[in-house]
């Protein structure tokens, strides 16, 4: 029987595939597209979806030609949060399309021999103490011992497994399109989503002379979600915050989102898991929706992967609820703060200035670049301050960096009488580079914790 069935072929799907074979899982992968849109939902990874990937070896193939933004936003206030001030080897946003990354993790995964099959719609799941066994439209079975549902925002695996979806609808509704233009010529920056006479617009460059274009105002708030974004409203909407100068060209792909913020009551239902838009849907503001979900897949992998492997118990699998379901509350709270930061009132307008004097700050600023990047997240704290929070990528003294350690998807025990000035005298660092345990005296043992082996004192990778 097949390990473990992944249901959904976005980034989070395919993170989790690549760490599950890592793991030396049997991993299948499937998706309900027959093939790929070639449209890019999210156009940058944040700091710490950089590190990951780094940490897997992923990263190289991807910086070609990737610009650098060494800021995010809040709102698109004209104050940018500083990444350059954070500790990481990777202080800025890359701008890489999301299209791109998953091909690089399809055909990092294909030489691993897993072959995504495409076509499957799910419409039939059961589970017992033996495993899963999913059912699709078009006859096909496929069991196996877990099922996690990557399958975007409509989960079948969600609601086949009875998760609720709880939060609330759209107050707003807007539009993304990738278009042809002439007449501007928008660079890759920080976006300005203050709002001006009712209206919102970015606009940033993609590939080929493509642009992407998002925007918001009246016209849009009285269409419905279905309706088909057409030329004749983006070019209305371009001419009317650029001027006329700006001509549509080409309309390549348009569609309509809204503001609506749900998350998943709970990541884990026996043998079936929730990760990325099936676990948590909110407004792209900020950009963190693709990071989000790849940080799901980074915590959930290796402990899933333990568990096949049998080096951990079924209860490991709890710690994933409950260590990712506050990060994703977290997104869902600072999202929709931001939000309520860009509507067109004039009190609300007061309040964008306390923030950007706020912002101004640097300690608060920092506070919320960690926020925004992913790399200030700590889980559930320990004994030692160390504990729960993400470990830098030091260089250590034989010159290999705690990243480059990681890359075997393992636990890593640093220890400073071997590895140099550390926090700690001891550092076990979990496979998603968060530290599990720390203590400041040398002579402590490693304890017992479930999918890490510990031999003659030394911890087997």
């Amino acid at each position: 029987m097949n390990d473990v069935l992944v249901v959904g072929a976005g980034p989070t799907g395919l993170l989790l595939a690549t760490e599950l074979v890592l793991a030396g899982a049997n991993v299948v992968l499937v998706d309900r597209a027959a093939e790929r849109s070639g449209q890019s939902k999210a156009l940058s990874l944040q700091p710490r979806s950089v590190e990951i990937l780094h940490s897997r070896g992923l990263l190289g193939p991807l910086l070609e030609h990737a610009p650098r933004l060494p800021a995010g936003h809040f709102a698109g206030l004209p104050v940018p949060l500083d990444y350059t001030a954070l500790d990481t080897r990777f202080p800025y946003q890359l701008g890489i399309p999301q299209l791109r990354i998953e091909q690089e993790l399809e055909d990092q995964l294909a030489a691993e021999g897993v072959v995504l099959r495409r076509g499957l719609e799910l419409t039939g799941l059961r589970q017992d103490e033996a495993g899963v066994v999913a059912a699709f439209a078009d006859g096909t079975t496929i069991p196996a011992g877990w099922i996690v549902g990557c399958d975007g925002a409509r989960s079948a695996v969600r609601k086949l497994a009875g998760i609720d979806f709880p939060g609330r609808d759209g107050r707003f509704s807007a539009v993304v399109a990738d278009v042809v233009i002439s007449g501007i010529e928008p660079d890759w920056a920080l976006p300005s989503l203050v709002p001006r006479d009712g209206a919102v617009m970015t606009m940033v460059p993609l590939e080929d002379g493509v642009h992407r274009a998002l925007f918001t105002g009246p016209e849009q708030q009285n269409l419905p979600k279905d309706q088909p974004v057409t030329p004749a409203e983006v070019a209305s909407a371009l001419q009317a915050w650029y001027g006329e100068d700006v001509v549509l060209r080409e309309l390549r792909y348009g569609s309509r989102f809204t503001d609506a913020a749900r998350q998943a009551d709970r990541y884990r239902v026996g043998r079936v898991f929730v990760a990325g838009d099936a676990a948590h849907v909110h407004s792209p503001t900020g950009g963190q929706g693709m990071n989000l979900g790849l940080q799901d897949a980074f915590n959930l992998g290796w402990k899933l992967g333990a568990v096949v492997r049998g080096e951990a118990g079924e209860d490991l699998l709890d710690s994933y609820h409950d260590e990712r379901h506050p990060a994703g509350v977290a997104v869902l709270a600072n999202t929709r703060a931001q939000g309520v930061l860009m509507v067109p009132d004039d009190d609300v307008a007061c309040l964008r200035e306390t923030f950007v004097d706020l912002l101004g700050v640097p300690e608060a600023n920092r506070r919320l670049a960690g926020v925004i990047s992913g790399v200030g997240l700590a889980y559930a704290a320990g004994e030692h301050p160390l504990v729960g929070r993400r470990m830098p990528d030091l260089t250590l003294p034989d010159g290999t960096t705690v990243a480059e350690r990681l890359r075997g998807g393992r636990h890593v025990l640093l220890d400073s009488a071997v590895d140099g000035e550390l926090p700690a005298a001891r550092i076990l660092v979990r496979p998603d580079g968060y530290v599990r345990w720390a203590t400041d005296d040398a002579e402590s043992e490693v304890p017992e914790f479930p999918g890490v082996r510990v031999t003659m004192g030394q911890l087997s990778r």
